[in-house]
């Protein structure tokens, strides 16, 4: 029932109708349409997609950097010496479809995505944003050195995601996120290759350029044996003229949606956390 329940949740807005475009990132509603604008200002709320898109025929380059962790202190300089980096590169299609195509050092994984606005949110119409996600990738780390019987297919995982979001006032945004994530090899031999995950995002906007973000991933069918740890992320977002400028701490180092929702390994309450930062860039 409740895999049942995710998979609604997540594929039967797809047959929904798209909507045009909202307005430009203003922080106020239109008079005109009474859309909802500026519901996030990064393509990321931390870790989590936020529902933004990015403009037909923009080009947006999102820099992702997240450091070692900070438990180790001077001994890794707080993790600079075991930094991750990732370059995502996402294209307007147009105003509700981007594609994207990203880098990360983490696994040295490459992914290819979609993301489309479905609905949006406006007064006496619809009361939430409804986007979805997809994306696909390629584990290049693993070695067949370690595992002999090593194929293309065990390199491949792939995400389908629908990000439902509400901005209740000028203030105040929260999303809702349910997650179905695959991948063909696990490091847990326990745990199910098809994984699903709840994510809870928002913003809370503290003045005309800065707000406080915060996402977590509550992962439904993780093994009882797994290691690893539901993501747990916050952070301050800065707008500065043609970018935002996100900085944050998380107890996941990895930044695809399959590496942070099923292999975080940090823990806040030993102090075992990754400071980062994304910036991002229209051109």
């Amino acid at each position: 029932m409740k895999k049942f329940l995710l998979f609604s949740l997540i594929f039967i807005p797809l047959f929904l109708f798209s909507q045009d475009d909202l307005l430009g990132e203003i922080d106020q509603d239109s008079p005109e349409d009474n859309y909802a604008t500026a519901t996030f200002k990064g393509l990321k709320i931390v870790n989590f997609e936020s529902t933004k898109l990015t403009a037909k025929k923009e080009l947006t380059l999102v820099i992702a950097h997240r450091f070692g962790s900070i438990e180790n202190g001077f001994d890794s300089f707080f993790g600079l010496d075991d930094a991750s980096t990732r370059f995502n590169f996402i294209y307007g299609l147009t105003d509700a479809i981007n594609i994207s195509v990203s880098r990360s050092s983490f696994q040295k994984i490459y992914e290819g995505a979609i993301k489309y606005r479905l609905v949006k949110q406006r007064k006496n119409g619809s009361p939430f944003t409804i986007v979805g996600y997809n994306s696909i990738l390629i584990n290049t780390a693993l070695d067949k050195k370690n595992l002999p019987k090593l194929e293309f297919k065990n390199r491949i995982g792939y995400t389908a995601q629908m990000l439902i979001a509400r901005k209740f006032s000028k203030k105040l945004s929260l999303e809702l996120a349910p997650t179905f994530f695959h991948d063909n090899y696990v490091l847990d031999n326990n745990q199910d290759n098809s994984q699903f995950a709840l994510g809870l995002g928002g913003r809370y906007k503290l003045g005309k350029r800065w707000s406080l973000n915060a996402d977590y991933g509550w992962h439904l069918n993780r093994s009882s044996t797994s290691p690893f740890k539901n993501p747990l992320s916050i952070g301050i977002d800065l707008e500065t003229g043609g970018h935002v400028f996100q900085m944050h701490f998380s107890n996941a180092q990895g930044m695809n949606t399959n590496s942070f929702l099923g292999q975080a390994t940090g823990d806040w309450g030993d102090g075992n956390i990754y400071f980062g930062f994304n910036l991002s860039r229209v051109f």
